[in-house]
């Protein structure tokens, strides 16, 4: 124990550890986001099928590249079918991140690298990211691991320019296998700070080596899923690029003033409790910003300061303007801010709190993470397993929700193999990519298949047997409603 106090780097990893780790598997999985994820990576288990993503073995999920649903699959797949094991790439993505910082740091300011690895380990939003199974945590610790890459290539006393910039290119692109185009935001931050620098272009960052790197581990996923699925390249760029910056199709916060209902109280609240830190660095940078205007000597003298801001704000920047808002948005910039803040508290002759401060947050922080085990939600997948084994005991092979949210998050909580299901009443015109519904009523009833339960909501209940009665089978309801939902089985009419 006395080894460890001495050491900052072994008690940070330490603390790193048990707050991604602890509790990591005490709730089950929540839905829609957590139970899409995990579902598609198990489908890919399932199937073998580790190309295209699905959300069942008829209808395919193309809203995310696949990086995020490998790494799922290849966790359940080493560790069981378990939420923990779900959750463990993300949890792996925030210990990266913390490294990261402390390297960053380490290379710009050398002395800060210990605040900063604590910063970002203990910041709320980095910690509470981190036990949700999202695309972005994995997106966060590539761009980190990009710009720590590029920051070795100008800062270090004795640098390898080309290996550091290869190491970036292939963030870049594992970033653009995860989430696409938005893994290349680091790009303008990099070219926009050697344009500011003066003698710092002898290197530059757009080299053919780079592009071909990139080209090689980025664009073979995209080839081959476009081959195969003529029309997805013109969805991806149109909906799921274009759409989502320019337009409000998705519903997340697009009105002039959602920047300020999102991303506002996610910087002050997910900061804590370094926020005032972070305040002070933004009250002082417009005295800063004006010697570097016109200066580059005084540029290259700042350069850290110069490439920090550039980091956080140009990103920031492109976050307001675009149309879709979503806090986790945010994350990748919380690695700049974790340094930022600890240079901010050096320069004020601040350094690390006391150990008890410290220790009373992350026990705060530990005891909100094993609260959300008993937080009662109807996101829950593991209680809607629970509900289902005991009203239909035996294999359960599919579960069909009828007009209503697939909670995805079962086929996980059941064990795996399970496939899950969202029909319509009737047939409807939807999209060829990412439809609402995967197929009408009258198919899934004429499909026979066997261990199959059905769940529809409690006030569509009347509707949804008359249809089912009028199609010529019989619906028979599992034990008592759950959530307002009725659990039942179809059999054919007899």
């Amino acid at each position: 124990m006395h080894q460890l106090l001495r050491s900052p780097a072994l008690w940070i990893a330490a603390l790193a550890t048990v707050l991604a780790l602890a509790f990591l598997g005490s709730r089950g999985i929540w839905d829609p986001d957590e139970g899409r994820y995990t579902n598609v990576a198990l489908n890919m288990l399932d199937s073998g099928d580790w190309l295209n993503p699905r959300r069942n073995d008829e209808v395919g999920h193309w809203t995310k590249p696949p990086l995020t649903y490998w790494a799922i699959a290849s966790s359940v797949w080493a560790f069981g079918t378990n939420p923990w094991a779900a959750r463990l790439p993300v949890a792996l993505s925030y210990l990266l991140c913390t490294w990261l910082a402390w390297r960053i740091a380490a290379r710009l300011a050398p002395g800060s690298q210990p605040l900063a690895a604590v910063v970002y380990a203990t910041m709320l939003l980095p910690f509470g990211a981190s036990q949700m199974i999202t695309t972005d945590y994995l997106l966060s610790a590539w761009i980190a691991l990009a710009m720590w890459a590029f920051v070795e290539a100008r800062f270090a006393p004795a640098p390898h320019p080309r290996r550091w910039i290869a190491l970036m290119w292939t963030a870049l692109a594992l970033a653009f296998v995860t989430k696409g185009p938005a893994g290349l935001f680091p790009l303008p931050i990099v070219l926009a700070f050697d344009y500011l620098m003066p003698g710092r272009r002898e290197h530059r960052v757009l080299q053919w080596s780079g592009l071909v790197l990139f080209a090689v581990l980025a664009l073979p996923w995209y080839l081959a899923v476009f081959h195969g699925n003529p029309g997805l390249f013109s969805y991806f760029v149109g909906d799921e690029i274009v759409n989502r910056m320019t337009t409000g199709e998705f519903g997340r916060h697009a009105e002039w003033y959602g920047w300020l209902e999102i991303y506002v109280p996610t910087l002050v609240v997910g900061t804590l409790p370094w926020t005032p830190a972070l305040w002070r660095w933004g009250r002082g940078l417009p005295a800063m910003l004006r010697p570097w205007w016109r200066d580059p000597q005084r540029r290259q003298q700042d350069a850290h300061w110069v490439l920090l801001a550039l980091w956080l704000l140009l990103p920031l920047a492109v976050f307001f303007v675009a149309r879709s808002r979503m806090p986790l948005y945010l994350l990748p910039l919380f690695v700049p801010i974790a340094v930022i803040v600890a240079l901010q508290r050096l320069r004020e002759g601040r350094g690390l709190p006391s150990w008890p401060k410290l220790l009373a947050w992350a026990f705060v922080l530990l005891l909100a993470k094993a609260a959300t085990a008993y937080w009662p939600t109807h996101k829950n997948a593991e209680a809607w397993a629970q509900a289902i084994r005991e009203r239909a005991p035996g294999a359960v092979h599919e579960i069909v929700f009828v007009e209503d949210m697939a909670r995805y998050g079962l086929h996980l909580e059941l064990g795996g193999g399970t496939q899950i299901e969202k029909i319509s009443l009737d047939t409807l015109r939807q999209p060829r990519f990412n439809p609402e519904y995967d197929e009408p009523l009258a198919v899934e009833l004429s499909e026979h298949e066997h261990g199959v339960v059905w769940v529809t909501k409690q006030d569509d209940w009347p509707v949804v047997r008359a249809r089912i009665e009028g199609y010529g089978y019989r619906a028979t309801t599992l034990g008592t409603p759950f959530q307002r939902r009725v659990i039942f089985r179809v059999e054919p009419r007899r």
